[in-house]
Parts: structure tokens; C-alpha cells; sequence
């Protein structure tokens, strides 16, 4: 049993009144201590592998280059969710590819197939024939802490099965899709990523997948981002059903522009920037309402717009063909339009 050890009360300027028996209470200074954490934690860490890695694949791709014979081998790595053989992964890993296998972490080889793709996550789902296999659980993102363990499970630079540890540094990053769309609420941390690990799980001490490791910094130590799982649980069921994850479309280009402050004042709004037309596509939901470049958009529904990114994220949940109202500055006008957004097929990133 840890000795406890008895002090005087420690006061600080911007600290609560701490007595010396509590400190040693949250913080034991004895070797006995540390080493009961340490090993409180390879227990955690051997738990959590145990349980794990077994729903951890490598996959390895084969894609044709235009102009050249065969193919360029590429790797991942994935993460069983279902029973069924559906296995989530990154989109960048299969993206373009002719042939896909997933291998298990005993070295077995499953012939897989795409079934669908969202490339604005960077997230997409294989499934292979071959049922009954073990899967892997989500938790909720949502409630994660700052300086919670974190493990990623994965294949970094051709060595399966390559664990790896650090702790949530950050919640609530933003992070650019390869198609320029913004990711949210991207999870940073330190357990140390190569390429090779995109796509695998990131894991709690309970087991739990908190994330898909999707991104890592070049030349930086120690910050590597990863796509949370309740995006992941949101993308799933979507890719399974449709092959794709329906958003809406605008039919617009446009850019962040600052708005003029006697304009704002003027019209007594809320922000001072909105989101200038730069072009329309005729037969586009926005050029049926009648949006004209030079148009300034500062909200859409009730939802404030200051940049291409807040009609994103308002598109990724309004549903399709539900009218909504733009609301813009036309000259030093405030004008409302009627709009109804249709489902985005390979449209730009633009809205």
C-alpha cells in the first residue's frame, strides 16, 4: 500500500486551496507508484492489441498507371467493422486501384472489393466473401479528453501489425480532404504514424475505435490527425446503402470575401465576411433562383455564412430537394431567394 504523505496546505495565486494530503493523494511520489502506472498501462496496451489487432488488415493494391505496363503496388491499412467482411480504410489508399487484397494479421488473403467511397472524408468501405470474421467496435468521439491514451493499430511502411501509442494532443482540428473539402472535429495526436498506417484504427484503453488514421505532418514528430468515429458511423451506413454519401449541390463557385463595415453596420449584420458568387452554372439550382456573380451570401436557412466551408457543412445535412432560402447582399441590398439544392454528383468542391 502507497504511503501517504502528510504536508502542509499548498496555496497558488491561480489555484484552489490543495491540501499537502490530497496532492499525494492524486500524485504519489513513490517507486511503487510509477511503476504500478506503467504497468496499469502495458496491461491496457496488451488488452487492447489482444482484442484488436486481430480486426486490423493490411491492404495491398495494384493500380495501372496510364501509359505504362502492369501495376504499382500500393499499401494500407484497414480496420474491420462487421461481421459480413466490411472493412473501412482510407479513400486516398484504394483510390484508382484494379485490384484489391486484405490481409489479416495472420497472414491470410482476402480478395476485396470497393463499395463505396466518400472522398470528402477520405473515407471508404471494402468488403470481402468472407464472413464470420472478427470485428472491431466504435465509440463515441464526442467524448473524448485531452491526454487520453491513445493506440494505432496498422501496417506503417510494409510492417503489419505495428503498434504504436501516444495521447489525444488535440479535439476539434480542421483538416482538408484531398478533394479541398474540410474535414471537422479531426482528431490530433501522438502516437506515431508512417506511411502505410492510413486507414487503420485508432483505439481507446477500452478497445473502442475513436478514429481512422488518415494524415501526418512531413518532417514533424509527434502530430498525426485522424477522421473521428462518429464521422466514420455516419459515412458507413451511407457508403453500404448507396456506394456514396449524398450531399447537396448549388451549382456555384465562390470565395471568402470581408465585407465593407459601413455595409455592416448598415444592414446591421452579424459578421463581417460573406461569401462572393464568383460564377454559376445555368442549369444549377442557383442559377434557376437567379444567383448572379459579384453576389455577397451571408446566410443560408439561419445558418450564418462567412466562407465555402459553412455552405458545406450546411449542404452535408440539409436534405436533398428541400427548398431552403439564400439569404445575400445584392449592390448594398439585402435580398432573399428561394433555393433548392439537388444531389452533388462529381460537382466542384465549390458548392
Amino acid at each position: 500500500m502507497d504511503k501517504i504523505k502528510y504536508k502542509s496546505t499548498i496555496r497558488t495565486e491561480d489555484s484552489p486551496q490543495v491540501s499537502g494530503m490530497e496532492r499525494a493523494q492524486m500524485f504519489p511520489d513513490t517507486e511503487e507508484s510509477d511503476a504500478e502506472l506503467l504497468d496499469a498501462y502495458s496491461r491496457a496496451v496488451v488488452r487492447v492489441v489482444g482484442s484488436v489487432g486481430p480486426t486490423v488488415v493490411s491492404i495491398v493494391v495494384g493500380k495501372t498507371l496510364q501509359g505504362r505496363r502492369g501495376e504499382q503496388m500500393g499499401a494500407g491499412s484497414g480496420v474491420i467493422v462487421a461481421p459480413e467482411g466490411y472493412i473501412m480504410t482510407n479513400n486516398h489508399v484504394i483510390q484508382g486501384a484494379g485490384r484489391i487484397e486484405a490481409r489479416m494479421a495472420d497472414g491470410t488473403a482476402l480478395p476485396a472489393r470497393l463499395v463505396g467511397a466518400d472522398p470528402a472524408t477520405d473515407l471508404a468501405v471494402l468488403r470481402t466473401d468472407t464472413g464470420g470474421l472478427p470485428y472491431a467496435q466504435f465509440g463515441d468521439s464526442d467524448s473524448l479528453s485531452v491526454g487520453q491514451l491513445a493506440i494505432a493499430i496498422g501496417n506503417p511502411l510494409g510492417f503489419d501489425s505495428t503498434v504504436s501509442t501516444g495521447v489525444l494532443s488535440a479535439l476539434g482540428r480542421a483538416l482538408r480532404s484531398r478533394d479541398g473539402r474540410l474535414i471537422e472535429n479531426i482528431i490530433q495526436h501522438t502516437a506515431p504514424l508512417n506511411p502505410g498506417n492510413s486507414g487503420g484504427p485508432l483505439v481507446d484503453s477500452r478497445g473502442r475505435v475513436i478514429g481512422i488514421n488518415t494524415a501526418i505532418i512531413p518532417m514533424a514528430q509527434g502530430i498525426c490527425f485522424s477522421i473521428p468515429s462518429n464521422t466514420a458511423t455516419w459515412v458507413l451506413p451511407q457508403l453500404v446503402a448507396d456506394g456514396r454519401v449524398r450531399r447537396g449541390y448549388l451549382g456555384i463557385a465562390g470565395q471568402a470575401r470581408p465585407l465593407e463595415r459601413s455595409l455592416v453596420q448598415t444592414l446591421g449584420l452579424s459578421a463581417s465576411q460573406a461569401v462572393e458568387v464568383i460564377s454559376v452554372t445555368r442549369a444549377s439550382p442557383a442559377g434557376r433562383a437567379g444567383l448572379r456573380p459579384g453576389d455577397l451570401i451571408i446566410a443560408i436557412n439561419d445558418t450564418c455564412v462567412t466562407c465555402v466551408d459553412d455552405l458545406h457543412r450546411f449542404l452535408s445535412v440539409w436534405p436533398i430537394a428541400e427548398p431552403a432560402t439564400l439569404t445575400l447582399i445584392r449592390g448594398r441590398q439585402r435580398v432573399k431567394l428561394p433555393i433548392v439544392p439537388i444531389e452533388a454528383v462529381a460537382h466542384t468542391v465549390a458548392g
